[in-house]
């Protein structure tokens, strides 16, 4: 079972791993297997003054068609590995947007 997205309550939950102060801001795969797998996304903005978790929550609110405030970092503020709850996000819609970028369900 992958635990990339998983079912919450009023939406999913994203597991994300990233990667502050790339080039630019980007999927870059899966990190990890299984019930750990999580999302790895490269983010350009540094991981100072909570810019780069700032920048991801609008990185995934355009990616999963959903403002801003829909997207809520529910853990790992300050860690690179983090957890992301997507208001109005059903899991088919989540899982329909991984697919068109080429991220499977399943390793």
């Amino acid at each position: 079972m992958n635990a990339i997205v998983r079912v919450a309550d009023g939406g999913v939950t994203l597991a994300v791993r990233a990667q502050p102060g790339a080039k630019k801001t980007a999927i870059t795969g899966v990190y990890g297997e299984g019930a750990a797998a999580q999302l790895k996304i490269a983010v350009h903005a540094p991981p100072i003054e909570g810019r780069a978790n700032a920048a991801l929550i609008a990185f995934l609110g355009e990616l999963f068609g959903v403002a801003k405030n829909h997207v809520e970092l529910i853990s790992g503020e300050l860690g690179r590995s983090k957890v992301f709850l997507l208001r109005g996000v059903t899991l088919v819609r989540a899982r329909e947007a991984l697919a068109s970028l080429g991220i499977s369900e399943t390793k």
